[in-house]
């Protein structure tokens, strides 16, 4: 018993000592239950729809506050043309849009049905078919409660009537093929795994004294930073062409848009995504912890917080706020921007500077500390 707690005690020396090591013990599974809970246990709220009332009558002006009353559904904005409500599709500021047809009260009153056309964003079918089904329910419970004393008059109701006339057209993927928005999505995954290689390479020459050789040359710490992530930048160019053949050619995805800017955005993409590789790799001692620590910050929540799987709408606002801080939340929608509903730099540039942000800030406070964590 005297050995096990001589060993015991060293051990637990060695985890208070060092930081990197004691962060992964400490903090690493509260991070992940974190991750998992807000990502799997989903709740989808707060989906933004437009509405374009051509009716604009009293009847239409309480179905669409009805359908949009609590945390569901969210309304954008009630526009005064189809182009806008094109525009809002476009530029993903909606996930669906509601039509209401003309003769919408008349046909409400006449008990001819309830005229409605539901347009749902293909890239992310979960929020549209989510506001689809809410539609629905909601409209079913407003002609009953319009019509309830009429229909009990005449002794029916309003499921034997059928009254909901709702059309789903599904832009930008019509088939609704998972695949199709789930391939362009997983790139912004896959293509941020040589940001693991790179902190690695770090922890690598900090284990064997090969960074303190280097730290002796004339070599400025930003250089040295810039210098190591070119390699894996071209590297990573090489998949950015290899990918999109592969899932032309296997998966039969359209590139709807243009290459040229794919190849152009997912470059700066590679740079973000391996500028926070680099700060891994500054602030681990170890290979061991940097790769787990890669795993946790860039692997984990590529995988649940870019909206690829999970849409970003059924997580409460604090992560959401803080996904759009990792490299793979913008490029997600790039890539799903490109592919199907062949969006340009007019719409995509948003996303661009925060890319371009996030590769200044983690490339600066790497730099700041390089120096700092050899000493």
């Amino acid at each position: 018993m005297k050995h096990i707690l001589a060993v015991t005690r060293k051990e637990f020396l060695h985890i208070l000592r060092d930081r990197s090591t004691l962060f992964l013990v400490l903090f690493t599974p509260t991070l992940l239950l974190l991750f998992f809970a807000y990502s799997l246990t989903v709740d989808i709220q707060h989906v933004e729809i437009a509405v374009l009332d051509y009716d604009r009558s009293a009847a239409s002006r309480a179905f669409v506050q009805q359908i949009t009353a609590g945390d569901d559904l969210d309304l954008y904005a009630q526009v005064t043309s189809f182009e806008e409500l094109d525009r809002l599709l476009l530029e993903g500021k909606i996930k669906a849009a509601l039509i209401i047809a003309p003769d919408f009260s008349e046909s409400l009153m006449t008990l001819r049905g309830t005229p409605l056309q539901v347009l749902i964003d293909g890239t992310e079918p979960e929020s549209g078919s989510f506001a689809v089904d809410h539609i629905a329910r909601r409209a079913e419970a407003f002609v009953t409660e319009t019509l309830g004393a009429q229909l009990e008059a005449r002794g029916l109701s309003a499921a034997s009537l059928e009254p909901l006339d709702i059309r789903v057209r599904a832009w930008f993927n019509p088939s609704l093929k998972p695949r199709n928005d789930l391939v362009p999505g997983l790139i912004s995954m896959v293509l941020g795994m040589p940001a693991l290689s790179v902190a690695l390479a770090i922890a690598h020459e900090r284990e064997h004294g090969t960074l303190e050789q280097l730290m002796a040359t004339p070599i400025g710490r930003a250089e040295l930073l810039i210098g190591k992530i070119i390699p894996y930048l071209l590297v990573g160019l090489f998949n950015v062409v290899l990918m999109p053949a592969l899932a032309i050619a296997l998966f039969h995805i359209s590139l709807n848009g243009s290459f040229l800017l794919f190849f152009a955005l997912s470059a700066v993409f590679l740079f973000a995504i391996l500028s926070m590789g680099v700060l891994i790799g500054v602030f681990m001692r170890t290979q061991a912890a940097a790769l787990a620590l890669s795993f946790l910050l860039i692997f984990y929540p590529g995988f649940f917080l870019t909206g690829i799987f999970f849409p970003l709408a059924s997580m409460p606002e604090v992560v959401r706020l803080e996904a759009m801080f990792l490299p793979g939340t913008p490029y997600a929608t790039i890539t799903r921007g490109i592919f199907l509903p062949a969006v340009g730099i007019d719409v995509l540039w948003p996303y661009v500077v925060m890319l371009l942000f996030q590769a200044v800030v983690f490339t600066a406070v790497a730099a700041l500390f390089f120096r700092k964590k050899l000493a």
